[in-house]
């Protein structure tokens, strides 16, 4: 199977910005497992930006877009120096792609992109892509992972995409504010009321939140892709996902 596993900012690291070692550790070792079981593997990391932050000992996640790229050009580099290390480990080779809005609108770039994704894929390399947030802005980029993982796996023909997040699946309610908020454990229809339960985001380094997730989720099922968003502190359960049990929510792709 063909999966993308974007993962959160807040999987990678703590609230300072620093590393989370034992949760990258223990991502590695989950994810090289399964990919020397036959997967393959895709990731589509958080965590330059964040990352950056806790190297240049900022205060809190940037606001203005200088700051912002500076903190990821910093970031991006202990990012990839981390996957390479990990993954090392496991003698696994990583390739590390930066994608801008352009690569995907204009469509020998998008074409281009797609042709290089799945050589590295044959070539048994583990491709781990980001947006290019040292050149790219709000108004101009991407704008959110989660909307780039959805991006990524239409254009690698996978047939599913993990988000790895700091929350069980989707809820009925915000689960940190209502204790009588339920997990939704599978969505058929991307209608109106499962839009509506999107929110913002719950981490102070990273962007996007439930609205995010829920609009990936609406782009991959359109093109029969299933999604799912699980609770990025527990990477075993990539193993679950794989043996096709139930975990956090699944959105099922419309049949093509």
């Amino acid at each position: 199977m063909r999966i993308v596993v974007k993962v959160g900012t807040s999987t990678l690291a703590h609230t300072t910005g620093r590393l989370n070692i034992r949760q990258a550790e223990k991502l590695a070792k989950v994810l090289s497992d399964l990919k020397n079981s036959g997967h393959e593997i895709i990731i589509v990391t958080s965590g330059a930006i964040g990352m950056g932050v806790g190297k240049l000992s900022l205060s809190e996640r940037p606001t203005d877009i200088p700051t912002k790229q500076a903190a990821a050009a910093v970031g991006q580099c202990e990012l990839m120096y981390v996957y390479d290390k990990l993954f090392g480990e496991y003698h696994h080779n990583v390739a590390q792609i930066l994608l801008t809005a352009d690569d995907f609108e204009q469509q020998e770039k998008y074409t281009n992109f797609s042709n290089t994704l799945k050589r590295l894929l044959q070539l048994g390399a583990l491709p781990i892509i980001n947006e290019n947030d040292t050149v790219s802005t709000d108004e101009l980029g991407i704008g959110d992972n989660d909307t780039l993982s959805a991006l990524v796996s239409i254009g690698a023909g996978a047939e599913l995409l993990v988000i790895l997040s700091d929350i069980d699946g989707l809820y009925t309610a915000d689960p940190h504010k209502d204790e009588d908020a339920k997990l939704i454990p599978i969505v058929e229809d991307m209608g109106d009321y499962i839009m509506s339960l999107g929110e913002g985001s719950s981490s102070s380094l990273g962007t996007g939140g439930m609205k995010t997730k829920l609009s990936a989720a609406r782009l991959v099922t359109e093109r029969g892709i299933d999604m799912i968003i699980a609770n990025g502190s527990k990477p075993e359960l990539l193993y679950d996902i794989c043996e096709g049990r139930s975990v956090g929510t699944r959105f099922k792709g419309k049949s093509q």
